[in-house]
């Protein structure tokens, strides 16, 4: 009898999907040894003394994979394709003053019965670098007129 309730739970809990799986939890289920995080890589960059000015705000960039169970993918979220989304709405060229900011990576994803969509989501904004104001210049002094006469 105890044998015949914990198959029906097992086959209940099968059948009614995976949602007790975070996709912070799944990181003990990374596919094939694959990294869930991409490298961090951190550069530090004074904004306190008003030498910046805010271009855009709140850029989004996204990637959706899809994982067969949950477990299994079969096409990954790339951490690329949203950077490359979120870097042709920043429109940042080469060779500007611009950068991004405040950039945050989320990991989520919508769990159902059979499959999984995860997702690479990143935020940033973009700043662009002022010129520093020039103090104390080494410029000649207006000369003194001495009077006439």
């Amino acid at each position: 009898m105890m044998v015949k309730a914990l198959f029906i739970l097992a086959i209940s809990s099968f059948l009614c999907g995976c949602t007790s799986v975070s996709p912070a939890g799944s990181s003990i289920l990374a596919p094939f040894g694959q990294a869930q995080n991409p490298a961090h890589i951190q550069t530090s960059v004074n904004l306190t003394e008003g030498n910046f000015t805010v271009v855009k705000t709140n850029l989004i960039g996204h990637s959706t994979g899809f994982s067969l169970l949950g477990f299994i993918p079969i096409i990954p979220p790339k951490f690329t394709k949203a950077m490359n989304e979120m870097y042709a709405k920043a429109e940042i060229q080469e060779g500007e003053s611009k950068t991004l900011a405040n950039m945050i990576v989320e990991h989520s994803g919508s769990y159902w019965i059979l499959f999984s969509l995860p997702e690479v989501i990143v935020r940033a904004d973009v700043v662009q670098f002022n010129p520093k104001a020039v103090t104390g210049t080494n410029t000649p002094a207006s000369p003194v007129k001495k009077p006439e006469g």
